[in-house]
């Protein structure tokens, strides 16, 4: 593999989905391994959450995660898994609980909702076991 632009940049999942389907539907049909790097990698974000997300969703959704100091990588695992509980966050965010609140938590779950609403919370277990 040949390095065509030494450049390098974080992309996001919808990023590369948009590259690769410009790639797919390119005039010049491409043979070999990156036909199947492009067909394997598609296949697999086609059934992401990417796959329904928006460049206006994606911009709004990081204006508003500005108000939590967040890095760019953390950032960019929010966009790429929407996380639906805080269990999510923690895992995605280095030392949440020491830099976020519950009701900061729980912003950044409204946030990933309003922006994403393909994603879908857990539906509580309403039903218990009867006696």
């Amino acid at each position: 593999m040949e390095i065509v632009n030494s450049n390098s940049a974080t992309l996001s999942n919808f990023e590369v989905m948009k590259h690769l389907q410009k790639i797919k539907d390119s005039r010049k049909k491409h043979k070999g391994q990156l036909a199947t790097i492009t067909y394997e990698t598609l296949r697999y974000l086609e059934n992401t959450p990417c796959s329904q997300q928006t460049p206006e969703a994606i911009q709004q959704c990081l204006k508003d995660l500005e108000a939590f100091n967040l890095n760019k990588n953390e950032k960019l695992m929010l966009i790429n898994s929407p996380p639906i509980m805080a269990l999510e966050i923690q895992l995605m965010i280095e030392e949440s609980e020491e830099r976020l609140t519950e009701e900061q938590v729980e912003q950044i779950l409204q946030i990933m909702l309003q922006h994403f609403p393909h994603i879908q919370k857990p539906q509580e277990n309403d039903s218990q076991e009867q006696d």
